[in-house]
């Protein structure tokens, strides 16, 4: 594992400890330097489309190199702070391209009537992504382990702390839902959180054999069934656990899905639409991202429960298949619909066991976090969703983690589980299982694909036991993220880190 770039604090442009300045805005004329604005005024004048694509130049600064990298325009109707944090990666990447190895970032402006300390803080964020290494590269090839040697910010401290933090968490996020199906199969997940957590205040607790699955996750259990037979492959549960110092006001229970490689088991995918399966931990591999950031900025009077299910399924003699029954933990009767929908069979026992503790603690609420469906990226594209039970509804849990990911540039879209998705799930025979895990079509051809198997995790978990006109009322809130999360060949994203830090500080 690597630590984020080393990110020192410069108050003035002209440190000769860089090799180029970054300008960051809508427009390089409200820059506070007299330098820039005299580079950049005889360049823009005679190339307008370095006004909208950016440039580098000449700057009578020590470090001699400035690159302009525009926003565009702020002021329209579906301008988010993901204008700045592309902008700076823009900006980044054109610093490589010219041989920077320590580039300064500087940033100005902010969206109309929006907080400007979350515009800058969202353009850190994009230039930290953008100088991310992928852990394999980082471990295999030593001179190409780092893009930079350190990276400068021109900016208040406050923003640098919190953008390292998130950071440092998303960085484990990539590396986990990132790195190939050998090299983070369960067991070197194990390994590699041990080492991230090192230290920290995030307690570790590791579960694993497939008797224990069997006795007290049976439907994981039913996953890893196949895996187990390879001992690198068998799965693992890992529970992380951090509470913050004083009265604890608000506790959060998150699981993640985190199938180490989905081959869809028995129901095979075919066509091609196997390849990237090894992305489908991204669930976990955020939650454990969160909790690296949570152990960075020690947050008081919180208590934060991760729950990393990893588990291959994988295809073979020994493969659960359709027709099967299992009882889960809660013990709900289901029979297997579809081996390929997995990640709910994954969470569904251990957001129980959730449940159970949480039953005992402070101002709970439980999530469940998972790159779910296919039916997400159509249904919205490349957001993370969220789903609220009647509890979370009523707290607007969904509507504040939307605000949170706008701050951030970490965005989410609200959907609803509706009356629909409870009775798809119920199992038409009405003789001898409760739940029809799942149907034979893919989510993309499922109507509501993504909301069903919202329902069925409150239906299997027994948390339709605690809705709001319940005696003991829960929330839960279910969030897919396959649309936000990264697919190959691309780096996986790190989202929705940055937007779970700032609900979870702000809530």
């Amino acid at each position: 594992m690597s630590p984020a770039p080393p990110l020192t604090l410069c108050a003035e442009f002209d440190s000769d400890s860089y090799d180029c300045l970054i300008w960051v805005g809508p427009d390089y004329k409200q820059s506070s330097n007299k330098d820039v604005i005299s580079a950049l005024t005889p360049v823009l004048e005679v190339d307008q489309g370095a006004q909208s694509a950016g440039c580098v130049v000449p700057i009578s600064l020590p470090c001699k190199r400035l690159i302009y990298s525009p926003t565009g325009p702020l002021d329209r109707d579906y301008d988010d702070h993901r204008r700045f944090a592309e902008a700076a990666a823009n900006g980044i990447k054109k610093a490589l391209a010219a041989g920077s190895k320590h580039p300064l970032l500087a940033v100005q402006g902010s969206l109309p009537n929006k907080s400007a300390d979350d515009a800058h803080l969202s353009a850190l964020l994009g230039a930290l992504a953008a100088v991310y290494v992928p852990l394999e590269m980082r471990e295999a090839v030593k001179e190409k382990a780092a893009k930079v040697s350190g990276l400068g910010w021109a900016g208040e401290k406050k923003i640098m702390d919190e953008a390292l933090a998130i950071e440092k968490g998303r960085i484990v996020a990539r590396d986990i839902g990132g790195s190939d199906p050998e090299r983070m199969a369960a067991p070197r997940v194990e390994e590699y959180v041990q080492e991230a957590f090192k230290g920290t205040k995030v307690k570790v607790e590791v579960m694993k054999g497939q008797e224990f699955f069997e006795k007290e996750y049976p439907c994981l259990a039913a996953v890893n069934r196949c895996a187990n037979q390879v001992p690198r492959h068998d799965g693992r549960l890992i529970w992380l656990t951090y509470e913050g110092e004083g009265t604890v006001k608000k506790t959060v229970y998150l699981v993640g899905k985190g199938i180490t490689y989905d081959t869809g088991g028995a129901d095979i995918k075919a066509g091609g639409v196997m390849a990237g399966m090894s992305r489908d931990k991204c669930g976990a591999a955020a939650t454990a991202g969160l909790m690296k950031t949570v152990a960075e900025l020690q947050p008081k009077g919180v208590k934060v429960v991760g729950a990393l299910c990893m588990v291959r399924n994988s295809v073979g003699a020994n493969a659960y298949v359709s027709d099967e029954i299992f009882t889960s933990r809660a013990g709900v009767r289901i029979r297997i619909g579809n081996t390929d929908a997995e990640g709910r069979m994954a969470m569904v026992d251990v957001l129980c066991r959730a449940k159970e503790m949480a039953l005992s603690d402070t101002n709970p609420h439980l999530l469940t976090m998972a790159t779910l469906t296919g039916h997400a990226c159509l249904a919205m594209g490349p957001y993370s969703i969220i789903m609220d039970n009647g509890a979370a509804r009523a707290e607007g849990t969904a509507q504040k983690m939307q605000k949170a990911g706008d701050e951030v540039g970490d965005m989410f879209e609200i959907s609803t589980v509706r009356r629909e998705d409870w009775e798809f799930n119920k199992d038409k025979s009405g003789e001898f299982v409760a739940i029809l895990q799942a149907n034979s079509a893919p989510s993309t051809r499922t109507p509501r694909g993504h909301q069903v198997p919202g329902a069925f995790l409150q239906q299997v978990s027994g948390l339709d036991k605690h809705q709001l006109n319940s005696s003991k009322p829960l929330k839960y809130s279910h969030l897919d993220i396959a649309g936000s999360a990264g697919d190959l060949p691309k780096p996986t994203t790190g989202a929705p880190v940055a937007a779970l830090t700032r609900w979870l500080l702000t809530d």
